[in-house]
């Protein structure tokens, strides 16, 4: 279990609507057997003892505590918020953005911290992720979100901004719908097409080729 289910969980939540976070759609965008394995068969990834897991946790604690510094005038920010849980049934997923941004065009934008080194290609997952942060704030806030920032804490908290495109939101509207039917109807999805991503996956020895 990860620090953003870990919060999700103390949440005082009554919906009754099955609900997935967006560790779930990124670990499905990563290889969508992780899906069939965690979720259909219940077999956990044991996650605390790797290394990147934890030192990511120890990233989000600090950030409570420590404010880290970029420039907010470059990326128009007027105001944050940090941890924010947020909620939608429309789309079936809850999760905890690490912060949302004001900005100063009237509009909003998620900002989430990654364990990782900058480079210029912006790997799907984080795209994924930020894409659905910003449809959950634009539903909860009821404002325009056109940008998400990723801040990549090993170059020295380096901010790539990503700007949205109409197919960003329709391609994770189905990703989420294909993660529910993999959870729904227990059926085994093909692997990932990046042989690399299996030599440290924590299910390579009962996952078939």
């Amino acid at each position: 279990m990860d620090l953003e289910e870990i919060i999700i969980k103390e949440q005082l939540d009554d919906e009754t609507t099955p609900m997935i976070t967006p560790s779930d759609v990124i670990e499905y965008v990563y290889c969508p057997r992780f899906t069939y394995f965690l979720n259909c068969l219940d077999i956990s990834q044991n996650e605390h003892l790797r290394y990147k897991v934890i030192k990511g946790r120890e990233l989000h604690e600090k950030r409570e505590k420590t404010n880290i510094e970029y420039n907010r005038k470059k990326l128009g920010c007027i105001k944050k918020e940090v941890s924010v849980y947020l909620a939608s049934t429309k789309y079936r997923v809850r999760g905890v953005v690490d912060e949302v941004l004001y900005l100063s065009d009237g509009t909003l934008a998620p900002l989430d911290y990654k364990y990782t080194e900058y480079t210029d290609f912006t790997f799907k997952t984080h795209k994924v992720q930020s894409t659905l942060y910003a449809m959950l704030i634009k539903e909860n806030y009821g404002s325009e979100v056109k940008k998400g920032f990723i801040c990549y804490t090993k170059s020295r908290n380096i901010i790539k901004e990503i700007i949205f495109k109409e197919t960003d939101f329709k391609n994770v509207i189905r990703i989420v719908e294909e993660i529910f039917k993999i959870i729904t109807n227990g059926y085994f999805p093909k692997r990932t097409n990046f042989d690399i991503r299996c030599v440290d996956c924590c299910y390579r020895n009962i996952c078939p080729k």
